[in-house]
């Protein structure tokens, strides 16, 4: 057998594997899989450094499937060059437990960087990616020992570039001339609907070539050698992200069904099957075969680069002897072991007029800062706004990738998918901002980094209708709940400065998924904790702020910019005679990791009588405030005006609090 028919086996190895596993599933995506064979064969036999034995070295090419439907593709040629992903485990293809989900998903299957399946995903990660290899690359590469020089690969479909966000990471990655991106376009004409003509008719390359990245184009996808060199072409351009559009017909090798759309989200069925076999000269009648020639292909390629990473760490090791505090400095960031940050955090006096807590958070972020060189990331545009810059540090450009501060420009959707790719460099703190509203502009990256339970950042300002005159669409109602409601992500509403300072502690001290920031746009008051531990009993999620001189008959509890007014509404119920405890409740996540003890200590059972204080929906308070309390909250829209006149028109005032509790506790007399 030659090398030709030799790697015709290992391609039609990966189709006969696609097509059985979706067909014993009886659910996926074997056409497109079928399809791009050959460039998973090319990059994985010719192209990536790589080691199953140790899918984490630092030194490997990340390869990323943003048309993760295809997964199957991934799964694949995981198992040939010799992943922990068995056959067992492709037979188990999309059902329970098994580490061959539906989509790839980070964590679960070796040899994943990333979970993608949510179109475009994938493509704006992949940015990040190659923005932390740059970073990395700047802070520890010396002449003569390059120990980051890595390359992101990445397959991407028609669908991935049809979705908005691959423009708003595509123009970024131009504009920062990230030359370590290869990307290769799918261009199969099929998506569900049918042809692509329907819906898709630009000039892509053109598109790509607008955004500042080199193009190419391979005609037949089974062309290897053109695919390899075209590899290569763009692996030498090296001030331009390079888009390899790969000419390909969906469910090569079906007699019947390809290039049709009924090969793409469907298995073609058992007849389909064996006659697709047929037509590659397979056995019909094996399901889940591979020739010992192909294994022994793999093992030879594997082989060659285990050899690598054998170069790599002997490099490594000259490193270290040579620059020991840098090395030392990335192993321990890559093991999350951080220098402590409690007696570098700011301390803030008691003051009734206060500070906003973005300009808490700017002077917070600027103290810790030196101790966290990694520590990457910037804002959509808002940087001025949201408070978020590394002074000491410059800009990530071009000719600077060593700077801290990243320019996102105005893509809240791709700056949270770019900030997981900084998060999955190993290493890296990856965090963003913008205003709270935009939230919306960026929830499937906040969902995906809680699927993978990273540790990326977000800080949103401007958290309620307290920013005034911007009015209705730029004033938050329901973005904290709704962000409450995503499992695996951590939300911080901090009630001043120092509860402010606090949460950037938790949040770099957390572990098990991305932590949100929330802070305010108008000054509030910095609180005197004389009454309490202090405000490092944020890390508890809710805590007793200030109880009452006696047995309380009901407790105030709010978050962030409320919560002084309820240590006011306190003060003016005493002088009634009434009793009430503050609960100052920064995060419901933190919270409902205490244990009952605890909860039962901030919240008796024996005191039903509560009101919750937000500026924001009052749905889900009810958990807190029990069957016998109340919400002061808003469930409308906000209106344009200063924040003052607006909190008052609300009923966000101590006096409408003490109202409200006055009635709440004459109700329970009656």
């Amino acid at each position: 057998m030659n090398q030709n028919e030799l790697e015709t086996l290992c391609i039609n190895s990966i189709r006969t594997l696609a097509m059985d596993s979706v067909q014993k599933a009886n659910s996926g995506h074997p056409g497109t899989a079928m399809s791009l064979a050959p460039i998973a064969h090319v990059l994985w036999s010719r192209i990536m450094n790589y080691n199953p034995d140790d899918p984490r070295w630092p030194g490997r090419d990340r390869f990323i499937l943003s048309a993760g439907h295809a997964c199957i593709l991934q799964y694949s040629i995981l198992h040939l060059t010799g992943y922990d992903l068995t056959i067992d485990d492709l037979k188990d293809f999309r059902q329970w437990e098994s580490k061959t989900a539906g989509h790839p998903e980070y964590g679960l299957a070796p040899g994943i960087e990333v979970t993608t399946g949510p179109l475009g995903q994938g493509f704006a990660n992949g940015v990040g990616f190659a923005m932390g290899q740059k970073f990395l690359a700047a802070r520890y590469n010396k002449e003569g020992k390059n120990i980051f020089d890595y390359k992101i690969y990445a397959i991407c479909s028609d669908g991935d570039l049809m979705e908005g966000i691959s423009s708003e990471a595509g123009s970024i990655a131009g504009h920062q001339k990230l030359g370590n991106l290869i990307y290769f376009y799918d261009d199969n004409n099929i998506t569900i609907d049918g042809n692509t003509n329907i819906t898709f008719t630009e000039d892509v390359e053109a598109r790509f070539r607008s955004f500042g990245w080199h193009t190419q184009t391979v005609e037949d996808v089974n062309d290897l050698d053109a695919l390899e060199q075209a590899i290569r072409t763009a692996e030498a351009v090296e001030d331009q992200p390079s888009l390899i559009r790969v000419k390909t017909l969906i469910a090569y090798g079906s007699p019947n069904k390809i290039n049709t759309s009924g090969a793409h989200g469907a298995p073609l069925g058992d007849d389909e099957v064996s006659a697709t076999k047929k037509n590659l000269g397979w056995d019909p009648d094996k399901k889940f075969y591979v020739p010992d020639e192909v294994y022994d292909f793999y093992k030879k390629a594997v082989n060659d680069r285990k050899v690598k990473q054998q170069e790599w760490e002997k490099l490594f090791q000259s490193y270290q002897s040579e620059y020991a505090d840098l090395a030392t400095e990335y192993l321990n960031f890559t093991k999350e072991q951080y220098p402590s940050l409690k007696d570098d955090l700011p301390f803030f006096e008691p003051d009734e007029k206060g500070m906003a807590t973005r300009n808490a958070g700017k002077k917070v972020m600027n103290a810790i800062a030196p101790h966290l060189p990694l520590l990457l990331g910037g804002a959509a545009d808002l940087v001025e706004s949201t408070k978020t810059e590394v002074e000491a540090s410059g800009s990530f450009e071009p000719g600077n990738y060593g700077g801290q501060n990243i320019h996102f420009g105005i893509r809240e959707h791709a700056m949270g998918a770019i900030v997981n790719g900084l998060t999955l460099t190993e290493g890296i703190i990856g965090y963003g901002s913008t205003f709270f509203i935009f939230t919306d502009y960026m929830r499937p990256p906040l969902r995906l980094a809680a699927i993978m339970k990273l540790r990326s950042i977000f800080v949103y300002t401007h958290d309620s209708i307290g920013l005034g005159e911007d009015g209705t669409t730029h004033q938050p109602i329901e973005q904290l709940m709704s962000m409450r409601a995503i499992p695996n992500l951590m939300n911080i509403r901090p009630a001043d400065a120092n509860e402010t300072a606090q949460a950037w502690r938790v949040a770099i001290e957390h572990k098990g998924g991305p932590v949100s920031i929330v802070l305010t746009r108008q000054n509030i008051p910095v609180l005197d904790y004389q009454h309490c531990e202090g405000p490092q009993s944020l890390e508890k999620g809710a805590y007793v702020l200030k109880d009452a001189n006696d047995v309380p008959q009901l407790i105030l509890m709010a978050s962030g910019s409320e919560v002084h007014l309820a240590l006011e509404a306190q003060e003016k119920l005493a002088s009634e005679g009434i009793q009430a405890r503050v609960v100052s409740m920064p995060s419901w996540e933190l919270f409902e990791k205490q244990d009952a003890s605890y909860k039962e200590s901030v919240f008796p059972k024996s005191i039903r009588k509560r009101i919750s204080i937000e500026a924001g929906v009052t749905l889900g308070w009810q958990k807190y405030i029990t069957d016998e309390g109340m919400s002061i909250g808003i469930d409308t829209f906000g209106e344009s005006a200063p924040a003052k006149k607006l909190m008052e028109a609300f009923g966000f005032t101590a006096d409408n609090v003490v109202k409200q509790a006055k009635q709440l506790l004459e109700t329970a007399d009656v």
